[in-house]
């Protein structure tokens, strides 16, 4: 069935993440919302089901670099906020992405693609301009979103961008593609996705996507790029997409052009280690899939307060004050990490924890705040 944009979306959007408070925000006035031309199927044997995660599944667990201690009893929720998440991350997502190599440098745009006058005048491009409208169906755990490369351009010819790739995903009905998704009614996800290599699955994307506690319009989505090797988990690479909010679903329709209110970022300064590295705490919510029970799709739930110790291991600094990182756990399993430095002393993180052979057993998203000597920082 059709769906209308604007019985999706409504142009006051609301962040509850981990409870904490978000400023007053502006939205455009100029965009309107706009029928899309997009259905969605669903099926009893298709259909993803919601699962609340057991409690257990957060007892204290160390790692050769963090440790993560239990300090309250997680508390769930039985209130489905499918509906809420779907309002909050539907929409047209467009800004910059780019490549960076598994020690985080970024990695040139073909040259094929970097217009004339760039590289008569020796100028060095590493970023796509790029688009990403999502939709997700708010009465079924449907979600669907084309993560769009447009053709750098020179100057305002940007308006009149052209596709240059276009990457479908969707989570639940009868396309279903990505193998665990974990959500948060804030419009943040975590989406582990099976990608095929000479016509086998091995190659996993870790996608995280973390909405700004400070600025519901922004976003960023760090996608860590795998490869498994009996049962060993490989950084293979990474591709970051910083994204703002401009409007509802268009389906792709709105090209932002000139009026993108941010740029490139791939050569820019990367975060300095300093900053993310000591004690932190956090409240965490929390998915589990390590038991057959448990469902691909889940909401993340949970506001037990967590400690952590984080070093320099395997950190990989890239910009706009974000990182990510790839270990190996005491039990042989992988750690995987994705954070995002919104605020001095204020992160928000995203973790996947794997199994030693390589099974996911745990997604959780949190809002770190760094402490010392039991001094927390506070805003």
């Amino acid at each position: 069935m059709a769906l209308a944009a604007n019985s999706i979306i409504s142009q006051n959007r609301t962040l509850n993440s981990l409870s904490f408070p978000l400023p007053k925000l502006r939205r455009s006035t100029h965009l309107h919302p706009q029928k899309p031309n997009l259905q969605f199927q669903d099926s009893q044997h298709h259909r993803c089901c919601l699962l609340t995660a057991p409690i257990s599944c957060v007892a204290k667990t160390s790692y050769s670099d963090v440790e993560v201690q239990s300090l309250n009893p997680t508390t769930t929720s039985s209130i489905n906020s499918w509906p809420e998440f779907a309002k909050n991350v539907s929409g047209e997502w467009d800004g910059f992405g780019a490549d960076f190599t598994r020690e985080g440098n970024p990695i040139e745009l073909p040259e094929s693609v970097v217009p004339e006058a760039y590289r008569e005048w020796d100028v060095k491009v590493f970023d796509w301009q790029t688009q990403c409208p999502t939709l997700a169906q708010p009465e079924e755990s449907i979600m669907f979103y084309k993560s769009i490369k447009l053709l750098p351009t020179v100057g305002c010819e940007a308006d009149a961008a052209t596709q240059y790739t276009i990457d479908e995903r969707n989570i639940g009905g009868v396309n279903d593609k990505v193998s665990m998704f974990a959500y948060q009614s804030s419009g943040c996800y975590v989406a582990v996705w099976p990608i095929e290599d000479n016509g086998s699955s091995k190659l996993l994307e870790l996608e995280h996507c973390l909405i700004n506690p400070q600025d519901r319009e922004s976003r960023v989505r760090i996608i860590q790029v795998v490869r498994l090797q009996d049962n060993k988990m490989i950084l293979k690479n990474i591709r970051v997409f910083c994204e703002l909010w401009y409007g509802p679903f268009r389906n792709g329709d709105q090209l932002g052009g000139c009026a993108i209110r941010d740029s490139g970022f791939a050569a820019t300064d990367a975060l300095k280690a300093s900053e993310v590295v000591g004690s932190w705490q956090a409240p965490c919510a929390v998915a589990c899939f390590g038991s057959s029970h448990n469902k691909s799709l889940q909401e993340l739930v949970g506001d037990s307060v967590r400690k952590l110790t984080r070093d320099e291991t395997n950190l990989i600094l890239l910009p706009k004050q974000l990182w990510c990182s790839l270990k190996e756990s005491e039990d042989r399993g992988t750690f995987c990490e994705a954070g995002w430095l919104f605020d001095h002393g204020h992160a928000i993180t995203s973790r996947c924890i794997f199994s030693s052979d390589a099974k996911l057993k745990e997604i959780s998203i949190a809002r770190e705040t760094a402490s010392s000597e039991g001094v927390v920082y506070s805003k």
